[in-house]
């Protein structure tokens, strides 16, 4: 644990991904994964090798669905008395100079870090982080 993270203090909130974007991805994952099946059956039954590269690609699209999904539920950003944590980063409210409409939190010494609108509540969390900035 940084020194970051233990001067946090307590953890007043969490900001997940939005439940339509888990949906969309499980959706997309359940449905590809279904027409990888489809398309194995009918190389199975009608021997062309179409089908089969076919359920190759569903089945590609299957598993590049499922890692972004893993990914995206690693998505939350954390809201702490005194700072927040997205991803790997941990900033104290001193560290932040500005926030702006559209997720873009600049940080002290140049950097910045972009919160993505795909997180559950976008506009109450902007303006939570500009009124402690």
């Amino acid at each position: 644990m940084t020194s970051n993270e233990k001067e946090l203090g307590r953890l007043v909130g969490i900001y997940p991904i939005a439940p339509a974007y888990v949906q969309r991805a499980a959706f997309l994952a359940v449905l590809s994964f279904l027409f990888f099946l489809a398309m194995m059956f009918a190389f199975y039954a009608l021997q062309s090798f179409l089908y089969f590269l076919l359920s190759t690609a569903f089945l590609i699209v299957y598993l590049i669905t499922m890692f972004s999904f893993v990914m995206l539920r690693r998505r939350s950003v954390e809201v702490f008395e005194n700072g927040i944590k997205f991803r790997k980063t941990s900033l104290l409210w001193s560290e932040i100079s500005a926030v702006s409409s559209n997720g873009e939190v600049s940080v002290a010494g140049g950097r910045s870090i972009v919160i993505p609108g795909t997180i559950y509540d976008f506009d109450s969390l902007i303006q939570l982080l500009q009124g402690r900035v």
